[in-house]
């Protein structure tokens, strides 16, 4: 026992439960068969001392030599002297290998079983199953990183599998669980760049996953959101199951399911000026979930509402990644577009993982020169969008002319003119075509400047070098210099070609 220096407990290969109080000087045995309800020859799996009261024990034995697969679980509170079960309300059928107990909680425990990792908070009344892509295998060990409050479960053949970070458990109550929304707290988050991959290990060594960088968001949602026609799928699948008649909702209704839009959640992060940072899209559905923030702020580059928008949209990060201070994050639900909040926000601190070894700039300068690449980012993204609408509008202006009424030779040399002028910009962002298609080395494009200002100074919280904050500053002139080119081009020289194609009877290109 951690809490009474001599006192030991120990399950013997023969069925019994052996217990010293002077390390060993004498034992007291005691034969599993007199243990409520455990049948005399069932083997003793796993004992452990509790980690809060001297006094109490537990022991976990099974019986499947016997063809008996009943958990047995038993607590006591007086040393072995008498025992009472604790299974709750675990299946019938679960032989139980390992029983662990939180160092802070007295009432969390871990099993594992034959068929996964259960997890109690009230001491053993009521068992809670773990899913979140835990497999139902056997878990024939458990232990507890005390530090990270990590739960580690070694599997049966199927390795190891790690739960981050389980101290939400603690706040995990009957009351809690019928409320709507619970946001819990969020641990200090280490601020580092974090290392891809595995370098040049290669596949010889191996690596597992790390846990997800950042800050992790832990919330419950008691029965989770759906639209209107889930709903009513779900009451349809139950009449069916249960041969009940089913009848049609009506167009109307089917047609305001159509349109209707889905439910969301977000989790909004401020900082401590109470400024929005980042809003992140949560899962909606009912249990427990995880979303991990990167540190950084959300993409800008401009968005090309030509191109289908998909749920990974959402999610992407910017290059600027928060210095470190005080924040807080708060959940909220979006229903018919409608917001509305589920939790008070939460406050966390993102903290420096170590000091560098070299001197560095200050945090807030490098986030600023990070806020600068952002920026310059979104606006090459903003006019690589207008000009490769530009070209393909020129193309549709070669079709309406074709099929015109005029053939004066002047319309063809301006818009002939006009895409050699788009080429050439189009050349100053991105390069020679053809040199690239073979990976010749370009002239530097504003695009390679920005590369290089970007390589390095993106994943560095010492800060840019001379050469990183020159190259950011060349991008931007020859920017604004394109930026001229090309707004002369959209604002001036296509629209007039449009009103001379109208005139000449040619097909309207919208």
């Amino acid at each position: 026992s951690p809490l009474m220096e001599g006192l030991i407990y120990a399950g013997t290969d023969d069925g019994l439960i052996q217990i010293t109080e002077n390390g060993g000087a004498s034992w007291t045995k005691k034969e599993v068969g007199q243990l409520p309800a455990v049948p005399s020859t069932a083997f003793v799996n796993d004992i452990k001392a509790d980690l809060f009261d001297a006094n109490t024990v537990y022991i976990a034995l099974d019986n499947h030599k016997h063809g008996d697969l009943s958990p047995y679980l038993l607590k006591s509170t007086n040393r072995g002297k008498s025992w009472k079960s604790i299974t709750g309300n675990l299946p019938d059928s679960l032989l139980i290998w390992r029983f662990v107990q939180d160092h802070i909680d007295p009432d969390l425990c871990f099993i594992g079983t034959e068929f996964g990792i259960y997890f109690t908070t009230d001491g053993g009344a009521k068992w809670i199953k773990f899913k979140g892509g835990l497999p139902t295998i056997p878990f024939r060990d458990l232990a507890i990183q005390r530090r990270e409050n990590d739960l580690i479960g070694a599997s049966f053949g199927r390795s190891f599998y790690v739960l981050d970070n389980y101290s939400f458990l603690r706040d995990v109550s009957e009351a809690q669980l019928k409320e709507e929304a619970t946001l819990f707290d969020t641990k200090d988050t280490w601020r580092y760049i974090p290392r891809i991959g595995k370098g040049a290990q290669g596949a010889a060594t191996f690596v597992a996953e790390n846990p997800p960088f950042g800050a992790v968001f832990t919330y419950y949602l008691s029965e989770g959101y759906q639209t209107t026609k889930s709903k009513r799928q779900e009451i349809e699948k139950e009449k069916i199951k249960n041969n009940e008649e089913i009848s049609f909702p009506g167009w109307e209704a089917i047609e305001e399911e159509r349109i209707q839009s889905a439910p969301k959640i977000w989790l909004t992060v401020r900082d401590e000026s109470g400024d929005i940072i980042r809003k992140l899209p949560g899962m909606i559905s009912k249990g427990f979930h995880r979303i991990a923030w990167d540190l950084r702020y959300p993409e800008k580059r401009s968005i090309d509402a030509s191109r289908k928008i998909n749920k990974r949209d959402f999610k992407r990060s910017g290059m600027e990644m928060v210095q470190p201070g005080i924040y807080s994050v708060a959940l909220s639900k979006e229903i018919d577009g409608v917001l509305s909040p589920l939790s008070e926000p939460s406050s966390f601190k993102v903290i420096p993982l170590r000091k560098g070894a070299l001197q560095g700039v200050d945090a807030a300068e490098i986030v600023a020169f990070w806020k600068k690449l952002n920026n310059i980012d979104g606006e090459i993204s903003l006019y690589s969008i207008k000009l490769n609408k530009a070209l393909r509008l020129v193309d549709a202006m070669e079709l309406a002319l074709a099929r015109s009424t005029s053939m004066s030779g002047k319309m063809e040399s301006e818009l002939h003119q006009l895409k050699f002028d788009l080429l050439a910009i189009d050349r100053r962002m991105n390069g020679n075509q053809s040199k690239n298609t073979i990976g010749e080395k370009n002239n530097p494009t504003v695009s390679t400047r920005l590369s290089a200002a970007y390589t390095g100074a993106a994943n560095s919280t010492y800060g840019p070098t001379t050469t990183q904050i020159r190259s950011l500053e060349l991008a931007g002139q020859e920017l604004n210099e394109i930026k001229d080119a090309l707004i002369a081009i959209t604002e001036q020289r296509i629209p007039e070609m449009q009103k001379k194609l109208q005139a000449a009877g040619a097909p309207v290109v919208e």
